[in-house]
């Protein structure tokens, strides 16, 4: 291995672990290195379709964030393995960007000794090709119950010795006390690696730390190398979870954009550029009261989903269906993408046991079947140039969507389903438009409900640009940013010390 090896540990998970490895990223390269990612095993709905041996495969969307920072081709060896939660008690597990069904199948701990050979084999390659690996961990590297199976912290340290810092979020409290905890918890070797804690999400006075930050170093050995000041809106969408509830504009609102959080959503990181064009306030809806001021010219977005029918069921349940259908019934714009747009047909069949069979939502006259193979690719497509451009015949009212006509659009597609006009509702005169080719997007005859399988529409800046009449921020600005932040509020000289050649050598 010749590379330098940086690892992101963190105290908790939600501690900062993605975002700081994403602003190391940008550090180094900046610096003319050749810099590139890696996190062993990743647990997230939130996928983006890369390079794999095959072809293309899945890597958690922190990674290929990340690789873009550090203006690296995506791969799957930056994340050998991702596990999509699709139930509370089960994870599809994709090894090496492919959906494994063994592994899946596989009690959890018994996966480590099946995938550690692989891991590691996708971290020494990427080693011997590279300056600088920047590594991110999961969870806590001393969560003791799981430290013998232990195959994405502190056994990917001692594999290729990294240069380890620990993070804490001090916002929650308690953060000398995680941080201490969880050094104490490691074994001599492991504490070995760590080179300096991190204090992320401080707010106030860094002044007022002291004398805590000099008594945990006298306790441990290792310095308190950065305080991070609390930044709300860096631009990078975080890797887990609804990444923000609240509502959020920049100027004057023009138009409200309700994404459904349903329990197993995903890919929801495509949502992100919405929060920052002007006029734009991005709302995550879980209940109808959230919607039920909505006005015709605002949005209502079913996103994608790890577990369809099951996300549809828990729709349903909380009276979000009726919701919607209101909205749309009085000309509201509804846009569903990948599985949200399965949820607007009329049917899921599933007869291969992919997902399961449910009633839609009947606002498209569409039928999903889910095919026993995933559709995993990247796509560039181009919306047709004769899209309906106008709702309720007659009425005279533009669609909403009328100005992606003709756009070029780039995206991704993850998906099981493959979606068609229902024919017998054809045949009754109730005809879904195809909008893009190859089944990829179809707008109901009214043309205010609209469903694409292509991800990533709103990254796209054409997309944007038509839309709204605006950009919002490139995610280079973004990564500039991370870089500069870090750059700013770290001890000097502490990040160039972590790729430093060692005495030894």
């Amino acid at each position: 291995m010749t590379a330098h090896c940086i690892m992101v540990l963190g105290t908790t998970s939600g501690a900062g672990k993605s975002w700081l490895t994403t602003a190391l990223c940008r550090y180094y390269a900046r610096q003319g290195l050749k810099v590139v990612p890696f996190k062993a095993q990743n647990m997230s709905n939130n996928a983006r379709v890369v390079a794999s041996e095959s072809g293309q495969g899945e890597i958690g969307s922190a990674q290929y964030f990340q690789s873009l920072a550090a203006k690296a081709r995506p791969d799957v060896r930056m994340n050998p393995l991702l596990l999509k939660p699709e139930s509370d008690t089960r994870s599809q597990v994709v090894l090496m960007g492919q959906v494994d069904a063994e592994l899946t199948a596989m009690p959890w701990r018994s996966r480590s000794l099946k995938v550690w050979p692989q891991i590691a084999r996708a971290l020494d390659e990427l080693c011997a090709d590279n300056d600088v690996v920047v590594i991110e961990g999961a969870g806590s590297p001393a969560e003791i119950n799981l430290h013998d199976s232990d195959i994405v912290n502190m056994r990917v340290a001692l594999h290729c010795q990294a240069r380890c810092l620990l993070v804490t979020d001090i916002d929650r409290g308690g953060a000398f006390a995680h941080l201490y905890g969880t050094w104490a918890l490691l074994p001599e070797n492991e504490r070995a690696l760590i080179k300096g804690f991190v204090l992320n999400k401080f707010r106030g006075d860094a002044g007022l730390l002291a004398p805590a930050p000099q008594m945990l170093q006298d306790l441990t050995g290792i310095p308190t190398v950065a305080t991070l000041p609390m930044w709300w809106q860096h631009g990078l969408p975080e890797e887990d979870g609804v990444f923000d509830d609240s509502n959020i504009a920049s100027g004057r609102v023009t138009t409200t954009v309700a994404v459904i959080a349903y329990p197993r959503i995903s890919n929801l990181d495509e949502f992100q550029p919405l929060k920052n064009v002007p006029g734009v306030r991005l709302q995550w809806v879980r209940s109808p009261s959230a919607i039920a001021g909505l006005m015709p010219g605002d949005w209502i977005i079913l996103p994608g989903s790890k577990n369809t029918s099951g996300d549809l069921a828990w729709l349903r349940s909380q009276g979000l269906d009726a919701a919607v259908a209101a909205h749309a019934e009085k000309g509201g714009a509804v846009l569903g993408v990948c599985a949200g747009m399965q949820m607007l047909g009329e049917a899921l069949i599933d007869p291969h046991g992919i997902d399961g069979n449910a009633p839609g939502l009947g606002l498209l006259p569409l039928v999903t079947v889910f095919a026993e193979d995933k559709t995993v690719r990247h796509t560039q497509t181009r919306f047709a140039a004769d899209w309906c451009s106008r709702v309720g015949g007659d009425k005279g009212a533009p669609s909403p969507w009328s100005a992606l006509a003709g756009v070029a659009v780039s995206g991704y597609e993850i998906h099981h389903g493959q979606t068609a006009q229902h024919p017998a509702m054809a045949t009754a005169g109730d005809v879904a438009y195809p909008v893009l080719p190859d089944g990829l997007g179809w707008q109901n005859g009214a043309g205010n409900v609209l469903g694409l399988y292509l991800h990533g529409l709103f990254e796209d800046p054409a997309v944007l640009q038509a839309l709204f009449g605006a950009c919002a921020p490139t995610l280079d600005s973004v990564f500039d940013g991370l870089a500069d932040f870090i750059a700013l509020h770290f001890e000097n000289g502490v990040l160039d010390s972590l790729i430093a050649p060692s005495v030894s050598s």
